[in-house]
């Protein structure tokens, strides 16, 4: 399904569930998405019908048509319980969030116009998930889900989101991955406004230690890029990646620095808003970790902007 971004499509999934279609994440709650969901039920379900809906995080590209989907085929959306309530959450903030999420911003160094632009984009999850379940199925990490006569295991992973929903059927070989493991560009491991000091980063690296023992050969379905095998070599690959950043962070910390200052050594691309909001939670995401191993230590100066150094 089309995304309206430099990220440009996500991947959502159908399952062969008996009499009906189990639908794996739902795409942006648009016209466009929605009609192109309106052809796949008019041309490729063979007469059966959406039995169940399952989203693995409150992302508005994966969360976005859950009201709708349950709605318009009367059934049940099943997801974390961290993921419900954080869209509901999403949803329910008017903009009096904007005035924390730019303290964060300018707090950590992002510059006048750049705030602007960040301050007018505003809180934009309702308009791209604009209605929400009144109630849901909760899922556990280590549930059975039952699909298709096959059981699909929940593997709760953190990092990316409150509590994302991997799926995994040993009868099939299969991973359903979410965001959490994509074949080429990187998942998103970001620090907000409302927790900035959380150390996203390392839960995400030891959540990516839940795959290992799945198969090398697992086929693994992403939300972006094309299906692939080689998980192992993949988690490696996130790994070394990771390390390589935190060890670029901190050889930028020779003197103090803000976060925006050390987005050019992290990111070597033209960055826009979209992508700026996504780039300092990323940065800050390296930031706290070094800071929780005792790596770095930061500093609140007199212009109010926190600056960060080597220990």
């Amino acid at each position: 399904m089309p995304l309206p971004f430099a990220l440009n499509h996500i991947n959502l999934w159908l399952l062969d569930d008996g009499d009906g279609y189990t639908v794996v994440d739902t795409g942006l709650g648009l016209p466009d998405t929605r009609e192109l969901w309106e052809r796949i039920f008019a041309g490729e379900l063979d007469g059966k019908r959406i039995v169940r809906v399952i989203a693995t995080h409150f992302h508005p590209d994966h969360f976005g048509n859950a009201g709708w989907l349950t709605e318009r085929w009367d059934v049940d959306l099943w997801c974390t319980q961290a993921e419900y309530m954080a869209a509901h959450l999403a949803c329910s903030r008017d903009d009096g969030g904007n005035a924390l999420r730019q303290e964060h911003y300018r707090r950590h160094g992002i510059g006048a116009e750049a705030l602007a632009k960040l301050r007018d984009r505003g809180n934009h999850y309702p308009a791209l998930v604009p209605s929400l379940p009144v109630s849901y199925r909760c899922m556990r990490d280590g549930d059975r889900v039952t699909i298709g006569g096959r059981a699909w295991e929940v593997m709760v992973v953190l990092g990316h989101a409150p509590e994302h929903a991997s799926l995994r059927c040993a009868d099939a070989n299969v991973l359903i991955s979410g965001d959490q493991v994509l074949p080429k560009i990187t998942t998103n491991v970001s620090v907000w406004a409302d927790k900035p000091y959380d150390d996203l980063l390392r839960l995400y690296l030891n959540s990516l230690t839940r795959f290992r023992p799945l198969p090398a050969n697992a086929l693994v379905l992403p939300s972006h890029g094309l299906p692939f095998r080689g998980l192992h070599d993949r988690l490696d690959a996130l790994r070394a990646h990771h390390d390589a950043r935190l060890a670029e962070t901190l050889d930028a910390l020779g003197e103090p620095r803000a976060a925006a200052e050390l987005l050019p050594v992290l990111f070597r691309r033209a960055l826009d808003t979209h992508q700026l909001s996504f780039a300092i939670g990323e940065a800050l995401a390296h930031l706290n970790y070094l800071e929780a191993a005792g790596s770095v230590t930061r500093a609140l100066g007199a212009d109010g902007i926190e600056r960060f150094r080597k220990a």
